[in-house]
């Protein structure tokens, strides 16, 4: 079922942008023995197994994946309902390896903050680094991507859905007119 706004992004653009993104942690990382990626649930998990799957292809190895739910680390519990909670799972540890947090849409920053706190419970990373599919401006934090698929200028009256086939169905990213929950 596809969104109502107008899509910016094609299952075609989102397989280039894993691609790519895959090429530049190839670039960025000497020792690829070292990295572990890690989606942030919901859309966050299958992108980094889809981010996995290029990095095997690109450097001829198998890299290691994980999921992060950061349900209990978030600093809005008191105003949204109770979140549903996913599994956390890093396959290999976490302590000084270099961490790819993988997420759908980079916004005000803030599930950053508490995927990166969620992180410390587990272990101390040498390096985080952040891949996001869309980042669209309107930080509150100072957070920033590393890896980005697609920077896409919003307004806070715009809302970004993106839709991936293992969750949705369907892979694409829309604008919609509306207020984010984000």
């Amino acid at each position: 079922m596809a969104s109502n706004g107008k899509q910016v992004f094609s299952s075609a653009d989102i397989a280039r942008s894993i691609r790519r993104i895959a090429h530049e942690i190839v670039e960025h990382n000497q020792d690829l023995d070292s990295v572990v990626l890690v989606g942030i649930h919901t859309r966050g998990v299958p992108l980094s197994s889809r981010l996995s799957k290029a990095l095997t292809q690109i450097a001829n190895r198998d890299m290691p994946v994980g999921s992060l739910d950061i349900g209990m680390y978030r600093d809005d519990l008191g105003t949204r309902p109770t979140p549903e909670l996913g599994v956390t799972s890093v396959p290999s540890g976490i302590d000084d390896k270099d961490v790819v947090l993988v997420d759908d849409v980079l916004y005000t920053g803030r599930t950053i903050r508490a995927a990166l706190d969620a992180l410390s419970d587990i272990g101390r990373p040498r390096t985080v680094q952040l891949a996001v599919l869309v980042d669209r401006g309107h930080r509150q934090l100072p957070i920033r991507a590393d890896y980005v698929g697609k920077n896409l200028p919003t307004s806070d009256a715009e809302r970004v859905t993106v839709r991936i086939e293992e969750i949705d169905g369907e892979d694409g990213v829309w604008i919609e007119v509306g207020s984010c929950t984000c």
